[in-house]
């Protein structure tokens, strides 16, 4: 009767679940993945072998493993993205419970690899970020609270979803990981706000995003050298930031060619915060514009498809999910030309790192899974039929 009354679209009964699968995803936006992927592949050969040289390994050792962590993350993306809502909605939980256990003990057994933040645990043979696979766990668990809210007599799931948050926040702030709490506090707000937050607080959650900032500065040595260089009007040339920007300048438009570029050779970040610098300096501002291009496409067809769901909790936990996606992408790129400070956070499906691509297979994953069509009416559709 629901779906008489809403003009659902008719179900094939006994359709085999890959067919549905295809016929049902975003076929766009799975295919930016895979382009995305492919493209960091790419960058990885140009620029991977000179640390692997520095560390005396074979010089694709790094590629080889970019491979074999990005095929395992859209092996994971593909799985995800076949399961139901309501599955989603369990995983999430359990990624959320368990990462946020991980992040507790963060302190006590992890390690900062020289870089003056204790965010991996160190396993012999790789390391794991837990804030990764945090991100898309809480941003499926606040969804689902939020959602909650709105039902009557429900719990006070955005109240209880804040709360959540903060702690994430409070032990990112330890670490410290300013960047990921940025990004956190942000798929949280874009969630709140699309379920209805008023005004006056998210103006209030501003001011204690400044005041948090004002305090990490007078109280973290790691923080404040970070916003001094940001703010210095001058760039030193021997920094991460210097190097990225001569290397972003000298590519210009099509690049100083393949294999070709110099900065590889000065970034120890290169493969990973900075990889767009080399993209930038080999490929020219063509590369990086298709790779925007390729973000923007993921991110905006996956917010068109969950204008039209009725389901709250699938049009918040998508939204959470795509905005997060897209705003990481920014800050990345935004580091590199130095619209924004040092974050140390990497560009999803590009970078190397295993941690980032397998979570950025878990994240798309989920949101393929909420972004695919089903045999419902659109929310439009309701409103229409209301007004009459």
């Amino acid at each position: 009767m629901t779906e008489m009354v809403f003009g659902a679209a008719p179900v094939r009964d006994g359709e085999p679940i890959l067919p549905r699968w295809w016929r049902t995803i975003d076929r766009w936006s799975l295919a930016c993945v895979f382009l995305l992927f492919g493209v960091g592949m790419l960058l990885g050969l140009a620029a991977s072998p000179p640390l692997a040289a520095r560390n005396e390994l074979n010089p694709f050792y790094y590629v080889q493993r970019q491979a074999f962590f990005g095929g395992l993350a859209l092996t994971t993306m593909l799985l995800v993205s076949m399961m139901s809502p309501q599955v989603v909605r369990r995983l999430g939980v359990l990624g959320c419970v368990g990462a946020l256990a991980a992040l507790a003990l963060l302190p006590f057994f992890g390690t900062d690899f020289g870089k003056g933040a204790v965010r991996w645990f160190s396993l012999g043979f790789a390391s794991v970020q837990p804030s990764e696979f945090l991100k898309p766990g809480l941003i499926v668990v606040s969804g689902w609270l939020m959602a909650a809210s709105q039902e009557i007599n429900g719990p006070p799931g955005k109240s209880l979803s804040l709360g959540l948050v903060l702690v994430v926040v409070g032990l990112l702030a330890i670490q410290p990981d300013f960047g990921q709490a940025c990004l956190v506090l942000f798929g949280w707000g874009v969630m709140y706000f699309v379920a209805g937050a008023p005004f006056t607080l998210l103006i209030g959650m501003a001011a204690m995003v400044v005041v948090g900032g004002t305090m990490a500065y007078k109280t973290s040595e790691h923080f404040a050298r970070r916003i001094d260089g940001f703010l210095s009007p001058e760039i030193d040339p021997r920094t991460q930031l210097g190097y990225a920007t001569d290397a972003i300048r000298e590519g210009g438009f099509f690049g100083v060619g393949v294999g070709e570029g110099h900065v590889k050779w000065s970034l120890p970040d290169a493969h990973t915060d900075f990889i767009i610098a080399v993209a930038a300096e080999e490929y020219g501002l063509i590369l990086v514009l298709f790779i925007i291009l390729l973000y923007m496409t993921i991110t905006v067809r996956s917010l068109m498809r969950l204008i039209r769901e009725r389901d709250p909790f699938i049009r918040l936990a998508g939204t959470g999910l795509a905005c997060s996606f897209g705003v990481q992408a920014i800050i990345n790129m935004g580091v590199a030309v130095r619209l924004l400070p040092a974050k140390g956070m990497t560009l999803p499906f590009v970078s190397y790192g295993g941690s980032s691509l397998i979570a950025g297979g878990i994240t798309l994953g989920m949101l393929l899974a909420f972004s695919r069509t089903r045999p419902q009416g659109e929310i439009g559709d309701i409103l229409l039929k209301r007004r009459r």
